[in-house]
């Protein structure tokens, strides 16, 4: 056949797919990085910068690949959708059986980069050897591929990820690169070399990928299994977390993003604290504002307050404060708080609550997980509570979720230091929660303010027991004067969070 014949628009698609392939695997392994050990900006920086190497090297590697390119053009789409489909769920098992994570994720993102960095060389060239137009094809392949870049970063965290989770958008995707790789042997089946050895080998690739995509669910499950300490009754994968919930006889808990959030055994204690000693602080209690919250343990203790008229949540995950209104083990321990008629649930981002909210609060909670990200960190910023100020009427109190003091001291003081920065008083105190361990708060509102009696049944607090928890020990409070602030252009708290992290 001559080369004017040489019809090479499947493969400008192909070029399309391939594309996008290769940016859901560079998003994906970043982002089970992150999930896994937190600290995003690092994993997505090394995720990145060694996909990009490797696929340097694979590019300078395909110059020493001279005959049969269509042949092993179809092996590197063959071995990249096996590699790329089971990336996911191999980062799983090494991250729940072994101590190798890190490095098994650097053999895997050089792995695939380097077969990626071998697929626009070896098809430019077949297109340069059977169509003599080079000038239009090459270009045609990079506008495809670009194009295929922007449809892929946009699919990951808008359709595959929400919709599929991590371990079966892997097979999907893999499953992509193998049907890549069939469709070029259908309709290139004259040019190519050995082509039944290779389109037998195809079929078993997407075979035992497709029989994996299947079961994706069941294997993300027994995944999950691996990772909570008890069995998992329920798991959602939202456009803002994972929200999963254990259980081991009575001992309710409920996850996000891995983290716990609360255990039904003894929530009480963390609730109580985060909630009862801004009320005792504060002159009035008609409007509270909790930020975050959503499971509607917080309201069910603001909610024992006669004189609290208005309770408004804003939590920014609808299916968390659906699941936590609806959920019945979960009503059965908050008490059924989020339905309450004095409650409005506001499922909004609750930085630009504060940014734009111009009616004040008596009591304000801010109760978000832990900074562990850099969308989390600027909610501990010293320009978030400037906003949170702002927010609160004369008198009022602001009690906020500060991490714990032993096992994240850096992290306590920075927030303590930066709350400080808006607020004349700043109070830090702590509570020992068993399935946390010591967990810390800080009270801050403008003005002196003596603290009332408590007058509301508590399971844990006393009037006795309450000095203790303003009570710090030395080896608490070491780097009290060494941590810096955190502010909205240094975001330093993310450092010491993931240090803190990593010695604990």
């Amino acid at each position: 056949m001559k080369k004017e014949e040489f019809d090479g628009r499947l493969l400008l698609v192909t070029t399309l797919f391939i594309s996008i392939c290769s940016i859901v695997y560079e998003l994906m392994i970043s982002s089970i990085s992150t999930y896994l050990n937190g600290d995003s900006i690092k994993q997505f920086s090394i995720t990145i910068g060694l996909y990009m190497s490797a696929m340097g090297i694979g590019s300078y590697l395909s110059k020493y690949v001279k005959k049969n390119l269509f042949l092993k053009f179809i092996g590197v789409e063959i071995f990249t959708g096996i590699l790329g489909g089971f990336s996911a769920f191999l980062l799983f098992m090494v991250n729940i059986y072994t101590d190798i994570y890190d490095l098994i994720m650097y053999i895997i993102i050089l792995a695939i980069g380097i077969l990626v960095g071998l697929e626009i060389p070896l098809l430019t060239r077949i297109i340069e050897e059977n169509d003599s137009n080079i000038r239009v094809n090459l270009a045609n392949i990079f506008t495809f591929d670009y194009i295929g870049g922007l449809v892929g970063s946009l699919a990951f965290p808008l359709l595959l990820f929400p919709k599929l989770g991590f371990v079966t958008t892997a097979f999907l995707v893999g499953t992509i690169n193998i049907c890549a790789a069939l469709l070029i042997l259908v309709r290139y089946n004259k040019y190519i070399e050995k082509s039944k050895q290779a389109f037998s080998f195809a079929f078993i690739a997407f075979f035992i990928l497709g029989f994996f995509l299947i079961l994706g669910g069941k294997i993300t499950t027994e995944i999950e299994e691996g990772l909570y300490r008890d069995d998992v009754i329920y798991s959602e994968q939202t456009l803002y977390q994972k929200i999963v919930m254990t259980k081991h006889k009575d001992d309710l808990r409920l996850f996000l993003d891995g983290n716990i959030q609360f255990s039904s055994k003894d929530e009480y204690r963390y609730h109580e604290a985060l909630v009862q000693i801004p009320f005792l602080y504060s002159e009035n209690h008609k409007r509270v504002l909790i930020l975050g919250g959503g499971d509607g343990l917080a309201v069910r203790e603001v909610l024992k307050y006669e004189d609290v008229e208005e309770i408004v949540l804003v939590d920014i995950d609808p299916a968390m404060t659906e699941l936590c209104s609806t959920d019945p083990q979960i009503i059965a321990l908050n008490e059924n708080a989020l339905t309450n008629e004095k409650v409005t649930v506001l499922n909004e981002d609750g930085y630009q609550f504060v940014e734009n909210n111009t009616e004040p609060f008596d009591v304000i909670i801010v109760d978000f997980p832990d900074p562990n990200t850099e969308s989390l960190n600027k909610l501990y910023t010293n320009v978030f509570y400037n906003y949170v100020k702002a927010n609160l009427a004369p008198g009022g109190v602001v009690a906020v979720q500060s991490t714990s003091p032993y096992y994240a001291t850096n992290s306590f003081w920075c927030i303590h230091k930066t709350i400080k920065t808006q607020f004349e008083n700043v109070i830090p105190y702590h509570v020992q929660v068993p399935a946390f361990g010591d967990w810390g708060f800080n009270l801050a509102f403008n003005g002196e303010r003596a603290r009332k009696e408590l007058t509301v049944e508590t399971k844990y607090l006393t009037e006795e027991n309450m000095d203790g928890l303003f009570a710090f020990g030395k080896d608490e409070m070491a780097v009290l004067d060494t941590v810096e602030i955190n502010a909205m252009f240094k975001p330093q708290l993310i450092t010491y969070y993931n240090e803190d992290v990593e010695n604990w």
